[in-house]
């Protein structure tokens, strides 16, 4: 009769066991775009952070303070961006010289210069389709089609969707990585110090 009971108990507590499941790790959140934009310690000595570097909006606001109908063209330009469907975004420019911090991204004339954007959107697919519409009024060329000074794709060593401008004192990466468009401007600088900025850049967007 013991050895009876023995037997019902071990099968009770054989029926009682399950399978432990492990929660499924949370997905890392996505890098903030004020975060993955050029900082500080990514550009070269002699540059300093124009006012209204960091979320696109701040930019924006101190731009149209300086030149109303360069912030206007920069705000339309966004806008464009919002309607592709970038839930959030952020610019930093950095300069040699304070004048360059209210010009239009790129054209900077001699001064030496570094700026940067960086826009978030909800899925990859979306970033995709508003890379191939142009960042910030830097459109890639179609694919196939040859352009003095410029590469687009993996040659570029920024992925697929990518194009590169390299022609000084100008050179220029715009690109899509994650959920993420990236543009970097480089004005007045060599080869070495654009590739190191867009490395920096793209090493952020996950």
């Amino acid at each position: 009769m013991a050895c009876l009971a023995l037997v019902v108990f071990s099968v009770a507590c054989q029926s009682d066991t399950h399978a432990v499941v492990s929660p499924a790790p949370s997905p890392t959140p996505h890098t903030d775009p004020t975060k993955a934009i050029l900082q500080p310690a990514d550009v070269p000595g002699g540059l300093d952070p124009c006012l209204g570097s960091g979320p696109v909006d701040v930019y924006l606001a101190q731009l149209a303070g300086a030149d109303a109908t360069v912030a206007a063209r920069a705000s339309a330009q966004w806008q464009e961006l919002r309607a592709d469907g970038a839930e959030a975004g952020a610019i930093s420019v950095f300069s040699a010289d304070p004048s360059a911090c209210n010009a239009e991204l790129g054209a900077t004339g001699n001064i030496k210069a570094m700026t940067s954007v960086v826009a978030m959107f909800a899925d990859a697919g979306q970033a995709d389709r508003a890379w191939s519409s142009g960042v910030f009024g830097f459109v890639p060329p179609a694919v196939g089609e040859l352009v003095p000074g410029v590469m687009r794709g993996t040659t570029t060593g920024l992925g697929l969707s990518s194009f590169t401008y390299d022609r000084p004192p100008v050179q220029l990466a715009s690109w899509r990585q994650s959920v993420f468009v990236a543009l970097v401007i480089v004005s007045n600088f060599d080869a070495a110090t654009f590739k190191s900025a867009t490395v920096a850049v793209d090493a952020r967007l996950n």
